[in-house]
């Protein structure tokens, strides 16, 4: 089973919790929005059923729905969270390439993305019509790493979005958002191209994105790039 451990420890670097909190055998997550990421406690080893109800105590008093994060290693504990109501959520596709082989592709010309530090308005809308709010908003501007964002171009207009960050090595792309009529042109592809060329200028050796299993457009549009599945993830919520 490959190492997972640089592709989640740039996830907690480029999408940040606003704080972690130890609990036994967890750690916890709070943060005021932000998506599962930020809010999904996550295993530093072996739990117990009174392990999962004392981190349950813990989430529901930061007024978080008990979550748990799950990694391929987690195997006991994914067992043990089933037997006690939680459901399965959102098992997440982490694609990979080297840095270097997706910035040798050659995007389209006429869709050149320019790099920005701080988003402007323009991409807040996009991200908002894509249900990107201020909450992981949020997310990318406590990040502290390198990082930057992407205005992608469809016929001499904006036509979409992107958040990059980067940890040690590995760059990982966030809140790819592109804009209705500029869908099916082209402007993913070439935007994801221009992330790890402006990634690999900034150091980073591998590539990143984080796909959510069903979202089956976007794990093409990876796939046809060449990234290769390194692994998964995927969540446990208490229902009820």
């Amino acid at each position: 089973m490959p190492d997972l451990t640089p592709y989640f420890d740039a996830l907690d670097a480029t999408w940040p919790a606003e704080e972690v909190i130890p609990c036994g055998p967890f750690t916890l997550r709070r943060s005021a929005g932000g998506g599962k990421r930020v809010t999904a406690a996550t295993a530093q080893g072996p739990a117990t059923v009174a392990d999962i109800e004392q981190a349950e105590r813990g989430m529901r008093a930061l007024d978080q729905l008990p979550m748990f994060s799950l990694s391929p290693d987690d195997g006991a504990l994914d067992d043990l969270l089933a037997s006690q109501g939680y459901a399965s959520v959102d098992r997440t596709n982490i694609l990979t390439i080297p840095a270097a082989d997706l910035a040798a592709e050659t995007p389209n010309p006429e869709q050149v993305s320019l790099a920005v530090w701080e988003p402007l308005a323009i991409q807040l809308e996009y991200w908002t019509e894509g249900g990107i709010g201020p909450d992981r908003i949020s997310v990318m501007e406590r990040a502290d790493c390198t990082k930057t964002t992407l205005i992608g171009r469809h016929e001499n207009s904006p036509g979409g979005t992107a958040y990059i960050g980067i940890h040690d090595d590995v760059a990982m792309l966030h809140a790819l958002e592109i804009v209705e009529p500029a869908r099916r042109m082209g402007v993913g592809t070439s935007m994801t191209i221009q992330a790890a060329q402006w990634a690999q200028a900034q150091g980073a050796t591998t590539f990143c994105a984080l796909c959510v299993e069903s979202n089956t457009a976007a794990n093409a549009l990876f796939a046809k790039l060449g990234m290769q599945l390194a692994g998964q993830y995927h969540y446990r919520i208490k229902e009820s």
